[in-house]
């Protein structure tokens, strides 16, 4: 498999060599992943077969072509860089990196990063203390959950070709940049703590088990601890810093000295099992004595003897406890016995401070000495069994160690499944076999000695090792030697990760913060951020302390991992096709479902830090938006869940309870393409305060085919506009043969199922009058009726221009609502929506209404307060009465002049054609009419004269109007009225009526909301329509007409 798979990389890279090098220009980028149309097309299919498609051949090339482009397709960096550079719009230097197989390249380091100092240092305490069931069951709960996050890494790594960026690349990929950030960072923050953990685990080993307990502060041994790690952090910082090779270079070192003392560990227990080695504990009493500061464990001892009593002599004051108890002496590795065995089996847990002490061992009791305490074995703080799998956790993590290699693998697709989980299966054999083994094999209150004390200041798996114990220390020393100058490496490479995808709003801060290094690419800024981060996990001066958080965030990262195979597997999305196939989406729900329990399990304070954390990251890059649109899972699973929510809106009839303006907002845009009135937007996010569904629109004239490219501009200026308002919503431009037409089109059908419109927001046509052109009225009255068909309420702005902004705060003032009719309620639900956005929050609201000749205004106001209290909105209520009156003089003037310029617009609609047909028919009767004349005898009576009109003819008859005019005048033109519509009158008398009172009530409050009423039946009216509204507004600055869509929107009930 190994021989044919490298013929085929043989054969992949000559075709790759040939097809570059026959090209003239090396600088050419690719315009698509695999298919590059830079040949002159014409040229190359000239004289084909396949003329039938010559006209597509630029953007649908021929499969052959294809095929050739894919053969040469590369998992490499470079390839990356040519898969993703038109995007990036920058070039990338090639890096030649050597192609590694299964075993090399992700096995190997897995192993390493999953085996370390956990195992040397803590995996006996814990085993210890936990007992072997209790060490069994964190164990298999840790392993089984890197097995299962593995399992669903490798489904999603082998469902396409995997670049460099290993598992930050999956994740942003699969569930999107926004999630890609926040586990970038918790897989950054987790590799640098890691690195903390193992510079600690480093310190320790030294200042404990290989120089002297000389220490550099007196005081406190965590104060060594902080001022060792720290000259180590800078040490393997310089090393990182000079060559991220030389750290490679040592890998495999490092790799030995753990395999090495693994395999001493396990001879050790064979030949323990055969013969006890040497080591021996001292029991006073029940309790464990540390040795190291005497040779033989008897009384007679002289070291002994002072470190209890006060003087050398016999005489001496000793301590109580050592006066009455005796010593005993023990081995530390008795064999397999099964009294080890149960002694063991169960856990041990206690409280801080608590001495270790034998269970099957009797002891006198005596009268604590705080004072001789030191001088025992005895626990550095509580313990309990989800504080281990805290400590624990670290060590089964680094399975994504093969997967971050992903671009210097040969074949990504088939190592990183294979490699990650054999590696997972072979350390998870090695633990369980050790928590055996120890369990087995090593005295009880030697386990519960976490730094070995009670054997001469050993650790305690090294007193299991053969051929020596120094084979551990040696071995484990330069494995968290080498584990630490790994994670620098890996940690700082996040960074390079991020600037390189350019991960919504990360991007631009890491570039600028972190972008500068060296001229071979090293971010020495990113080295430096990681150093001081590294820092303050190393002045915790703990590695039990930093063992904890380092599991959160890595704990994070796999639940993520097991996220985006769960939300992958259960979309079913065309593109997810993982070539393995071992997988499914309850193990990946299981798998999440255990990395949020261990998270809480092991410190529920750590998981809501690293949950707000990233919950923080993710809202950032969410507001800043994504650069970039991968594909991801959360928007595929967005869809499902529209989709549902939508079917689910469509079952059952809204209820009036739940009834808010959705609003279908109709734009005008200029010659440019830009919108005309963006207050109309200002108004939309000041009504719906970014809550349910607005959709902006407008109407190109035209055909699509022609225009299409200015619908997509528009489309783009309305998101602009949107995003410059903070309009929240959606935006549609539509071209279509008439406005009228396309606003038709709007009001029918946007929208989809359940969230569809219900009202309309559109601005007054201002400029109605002045346009020769009715096609503003006509569409305007069409609208108006066509919202009324449709049932849904329609919302008209005058002047729209002067509505306040978004950033303006109104400091007092009125919103007045003029109740004439019942529209549903509408009218009353409007102010408080705007009552809840920060323009409108401090103006008050005021409702009038009209009483007439026949009502009680009295009663009226009482019962419209009633009313207002059980809808419980705050509101001065006011009854304005209207009695009947004479029509006025001023309402005929209005009326007399509303219909002359109707006559007069027909008069001027009439077309060129139209006026010389009737000039034609003219001329005809009048020839007709004068031969008739002279054919009859001039004494001959008619019943008609029929006159030729002449000059002076014409003025004579001007003269003769005008002084008829003047006497009408002077009896206030009464023959002229009669001649008047009388249903225009009394429409006109209302307006000007009802004018007359809103101007007088509401000339200064900051929006008037009228009832609109609606257009008549009779089409022959619609000449007057606009003028009844245009008189009904006069005077008052901004108005909202206002028409209810003929149900109620508003209740008194809960």
């Amino acid at each position: 498999m190994i021989l044919s798979t490298s013929c085929l990389f043989i054969h992949w890279f000559f075709l790759f060599f040939s097809f570059f090098t026959s090209k003239g220009d090396d600088n050419r980028r690719e315009s698509s992943a695999f298919i590059n149309p830079d040949m002159d097309t014409e040229t190359y299919y000239e004289g084909k077969n396949m003329a039938l498609f010559e006209e597509e051949m630029d953007s649908t090339p021929m499969v052959s072509s294809f095929l050739n482009k894919l053969a040469n397709y590369t998992n490499l960096t470079q390839g990356v860089r040519e898969h993703e550079e038109a995007e990036d719009g920058v070039r990338r230097a090639a890096v030649m990196v050597p192609h590694m197989g299964t075993f090399i390249g992700v096995y190997l380091p897995c192993m390493q990063n999953i085996l370390g100092v956990i195992l040397f240092l803590r995996l006996t305490w814990i085993v210890g203390t936990a007992g072997i069931l209790g060490s069994f069951a964190i164990v298999s709960m840790c392993c089984i959950c890197t097995l299962l996050t593995a399992i669903s890494m490798s489904a999603i790594a082998t469902n396409g070709v995997v670049p460099a960026g290993g598992s930050y690349y999956m994740i942003s990929r699969s569930l999107g940049p926004e999630f890609g950030g926040a586990v970038g960072l918790c897989l950054y923050l987790g590799t640098t703590f890691a690195g903390s953990l193992y510079i600690l685990g480093t310190i320790e080993i030294l200042l404990l088990y290989i120089i002297p307990p000389e220490k550099v502060v007196k005081e406190t041994t965590a104060n060594d601890m902080r001022i060792y790690g720290t000259c180590c952090l800078l040490l393997m910082a310089l090393v990182v810093f000079v060559g991220v090779k030389y750290v490679n270079k040592l890998a495999l070192v490092f790799l030995s000295c753990v395999v090495l003392s693994i395999m001493a560990t396990y001879a050790g227990a064979i030949k323990t099992a055969i013969k006890p080695s040497n080591f021996s504990v001292c029991l006073l009493g029940n309790r464990t004595l540390k040795n190291e500061m005497f040779e033989k464990c008897a009384k007679t001892d002289v070291e002994l003897w002072n470190l209890f009593c006060d003087s050398p002599y016999l005489n001496a004051t000793c301590d109580e406890y050592f006066a009455l108890n005796n010593l005993t002496e023990i081995q530390a590795t008795p064999g397999v016995l099964g009294e080890v065995i149960n002694d063991n089996l169960w856990g041990n847990y206690g409280p801080d401070n608590m001495v270790i002490e034998r269970k099957n061992l009797s002891s006198v009791p005596a009268e604590a000495n705080n004072d001789k305490l030191k001088n025992y074995v005895f626990n550095d703080w509580a313990t309990y069994f989800t504080l281990l799998v805290g400590i624990y956790f670290p060590s089964v993590t680094g399975i994504m160690a093969g997967s971050n290699r992903s671009g210097d693998l040969r074949d990504a697709q088939r190592s990183i499944p294979i490699g990650t989980i054999l590696a997972i299966l072979t350390t998870s054999f090695i633990y369980i076999s050790f928590v055996v083994l120890f369990g087995a094999c090593i005295e009880g209150v030697v386990l519960r000695d976490k730094f070995g004390f009670s054997v001469k200041t050993k650790p305690v798996i090294s007193i299991l090792a053969w051929p020596s114990p120094w084979v551990i220390v040696i071995g484990s020393f330069f494995s968290c030697c080498g584990a630490g100058l790994q994670s620098l490496t890996g940690a700082h490479h996040r960074v390079i990760e991020g600037l390189q995808d350019g991960v919504g709003g990360l991007q631009p801060m890491l570039q600028t913060v972190f972008g500068h290094g060296k001229a071979n690419g090293e971010p020495t800024w990113a080295l430096l951020l990681t150093v001081g981060i590294c820092e303050i996990g190393i002045l915790i001066a703990s590695l039990d302390h930093v063992a904890p958080i380092l599991s959160m965030f890595f704990l994070m990262c796999y639940l993520f991992v097991n996220l985006a195979c769960a939300v992958q597997t259960l979309l079913c999305t065309p593109n997810w096709r993982p070539r393995f196939k071992f997988y499914h989406w309850t193990l990946s729900f299981l798998g999440m479902s255990l990395c949020l329990s261990l998270m809480f399990i092991s410190s529920w304070i750590y998981a809501l830090v690293v949950i707000v954390i990233a919950g923080c990251i993710y809202k950032y890059i969410e507001y800043k938006g994504a650069v970039k649109e991968w594909g991801d899972g959360i928007r595929g699973l967005s869809l499902n869940a529209a989709r549902y929510a939508l079917i689910r809106l469509e079952e059952a009839p809204l209820h009036t309870k739940n009834w808010r303006p959705q609003l279908l907002v109709l734009c005008k845009l200029n010659s440019d393409l830009e919108v005309t009135h963006p207050r109309l937007l200002s108004f939309a996010t000041q009504l719906k305060a970014g809550k349910g569904l607005t959709i902006v629109c407008s109407v190109l004239e035209g055909t699509y085919m022609t225009r299409g490219d200015e619908a997509k501009k528009g489309e783009q200026n309305l998101k602009a506009a949107m995003a410059a308002e903070k309009t929240k919503g959606f935006s549609h431009v539509v071209v279509s043969s008439s406005l009228r037409d396309g606003f038709s089109i709007l009001i029918q059908s946007a929208g989809l199922g359940g969230m569809k419109h219900n009202a309309v927001l559109m601005a007054w046509p201002t400029g109605w009058k002045q346009d020769r052109d009715s096609s503003v009225r006509r569409n305007f009255i069409e609208t108006v009726r066509e919202t009324t068909s449709a049932h849904q309420a329609l919302l008209v702005a005058k002047n729209i221009d002067h509505f306040p902004a978004n950033q303006e705060r109104l400091k007092e003032g009125t919103v007045d609502v003029w109740w004439i009719v019942h529209d549903g309620g509408l009218l009353m639900l409007l102010p408080f929506l705007l009552s809840q956005h920060k323009v409108w929050r401090k103006c008050k609201m005021r409702i009038f209404t009209v009483a007439q000749m026949d009502d009680n205004s009295i009663q009226m106001k009482k019962d419209l307060q009633m009313f207002l209290y059980q809808l419980r909105l705050n509101a001065v209520v006011e009854v304005v009465e209207m009695h009947d009156s004479d029509i006025s003089a001023f309402t005929y003037e209005k009326t007399l002049v509303m219909e002359q310029r109707s006559q007069m617009l027909k008069q001027m609609q009439l077309s060129r054609t139209e006026r010389e047909r009737e000039a034609q028919l003219i001329h005809d009767r009048n020839t007709a009419s004068h031969s008739a004349a002279n054919d009859k005898a001039a004494g001959a009576t008619s019943d008609r004269v029929h006159m030729t009109w002449t000059k002076d003819k014409l003025q004579n008859e001007r003269n003769k109007h005008k002084e008829n005019m003047a006497v009408k005048d002077m009896f206030n033109m009464k023959p002229e009225w009669e001649n008047l519509n009388h249903s225009n009158v009394r429409r006109m008398h209302t307006a000007v009526k009802l004018n007359e009172v809103v101007v007088k009530k509401s000339c200064n409050s900051e929006l008037v909301l009228l009832n609109m009423p609606g257009p008549p039946k009779n089409k022959k009216g619609d000449d007057n329509y606009m003028e009844f509204l245009e008189v009904l507004m006069e005077g008052l600055d901004r108005v909202l007409l206002v028409r209810g869509g003929g149900r109620e929107v508003i209740t008194i009930y809960s």
